[in-house]
């Protein structure tokens, strides 16, 4: 089957965004006992892991185009408030960037499978 023929399927995405909220926790984990040298990883993970937290709960992920808009909302904030974030402008930075690459990957319908903790 062709990327172009495939069929948006919000049971797998909603299984992806609910694999990267756990790999995200867990890599907020490992950077938190890292230190402070590991501050920039944690707000990493913390911001990927808003993300993905806040667009499962969404209906949108059950067909392409509103989960699109979401997301396009999602990155149009001033700003984003989570917890446990150590530098804002850094977490505000990072969360752009995942949504922003979130968007690359609902436009073209791939990459939704891949379930593994690092990607």
């Amino acid at each position: 089957m062709d990327k172009a023929e495939k069929t948006w399927d919000g049971a797998i995405v909603r299984t992806w965004l609910e694999s990267r909220v756990v790999a995200a926790r867990s890599d907020q984990v490992v950077a938190e006992r890292g230190g402070w040298d590991r501050q920039d990883d944690c707000d990493k993970a913390t911001a990927e892991e808003m993300v993905c937290t806040l667009m499962k709960a969404k209906p949108a992920t059950n067909a392409q185009a509103p989960f699109l808009d979401e997301l396009r909302t999602l990155l149009d904030r001033d700003e984003y408030i989570w917890r446990g974030v150590y530098n804002d402008t850094r977490f505000d930075r990072h969360v752009r960037t995942f949504v922003k690459k979130l968007i690359k990957m609902a436009k073209a319908n791939d990459g939704f499978a891949n379930t593994t903790h690092y990607q």
